[in-house]
């Protein structure tokens, strides 16, 4: 019995010895690493706080840049409409730098913050080689599969930023012909004549006809018949697109006289005229409509005779 009991005691003293031996272990090991882990913990505390106040910085920076155009263009914006108002949308530029202001702070934020990642990453000594490589192939597989986004996505940045339109403009999209209601980076929204809503995604449009830049053309074939004086006709064409010119608005939609461009057809029983003019963009077929009011009205008036009152077609241009 005292044997068994010296047997316990000085297993109990043993295991007393290997705890200390492993406590003494544990502490002189913990002693030996803080300094490398305070150092590493404040490497990351330091890398992540220079990532949120440069990202900070950036965002910033550019939400006054963006700010800064859009005050640009109120300023230069012409008061009462006209010309100046036309060459400087301030919608549709104002809708424009935010949507490249966005994208640019998105941007700003994944290689920055995506930066401070990897650094982190390199800090705590993990291999970035295989993370790397997977991260690789899983953006392949998501872009693989999501290939009709990335295409509109990059389309509609590159609309922006070419300003092939803005809001306001009319444009034809080839499977859409409507205004301009917003643009986004994914998809271009478009008000039709009949007032339906069209949403084109940006990587269908193969091609674009933008009807609001520059200026466009009233084009009215005046049929008369065959017999009639062509001096006199051309005076009193003139004459009445001379009187349209004068009067408001058309004085500010009209960028030209109105033209009488010749004869277009001959035949035995008429004669067609055509006769042109250059209007501000959108402003065609009202402009082509009064003045095929005025000229049927001062032709009436003069006694010259149409061949028939369809003769009056329009073209657009």
């Amino acid at each position: 019995m005292r044997d068994r009991n010296a047997i316990t005691a000085g297993d109990a003293a043993d295991a007393v010895d290997d705890v200390e031996r492993h406590a003494d272990e544990a502490a002189g090991w913990v002693q030996s690493n803080w300094e490398t882990w305070l150092g590493a913990g404040l490497r990351i505390v330091l890398i992540v706080l220079i990532a949120l106040v440069l990202r900070a910085v950036v965002r910033r920076t550019i939400t006054r840049l963006v700010t800064r155009m859009n005050r640009n263009t109120e300023e230069g914006a012409a008061p009462g409409g006209g010309f100046g108002s036309l060459l400087i949308n301030a919608e549709r530029r104002r809708q424009r730098s935010e949507a490249i202001g966005s994208v640019l702070r998105s941007v700003a934020s994944f290689l920055i913050l995506g930066t401070a990642a990897l650094t982190v990453l390199s800090v705590l000594s993990i291999n970035l080689g295989p993370l790397l490589a997977s991260a690789g192939v899983a953006g392949v597989a998501i872009g693989f599969g999501a290939r009709n986004v990335v295409m509109d996505v990059l389309t509609g940045m590159f609309i922006l930023l070419e300003d092939q339109y803005g809001v306001g403009d009319r444009v034809d999209c080839g499977e859409a012909v409507g205004t301009v209601l917003e643009i986004g980076l994914r998809v271009t929204k478009l008000r039709g004549d009949d007032g339906e809503i069209w949403y084109v995604r940006n990587g269908e449009i193969k091609r674009v006809g933008n009807l609001s830049q520059g200026w466009a053309t009233a084009t009215v074939d005046v049929q008369v018949r065959a017999n009639e004086d062509l001096e006199r006709v051309r005076g009193v064409i003139t004459d009445a697109g001379r009187e349209l010119a004068a009067s408001a608005p058309w004085d500010e939609k009209l960028w030209g006289p109105v033209e009488v461009l010749g004869l277009d057809t001959v035949t035995m029983e008429s004669m067609t005229v055509r006769v042109s003019v250059r209007t501000m963009p959108g402003a065609a077929p009202p402009a082509s409509r009064e003045l095929r009011w005025r000229i049927k009205q001062a032709l009436d008036a003069a006694g010259i005779q149409l061949v028939d009152d369809a003769g009056l077609s329009l073209e657009k241009r």
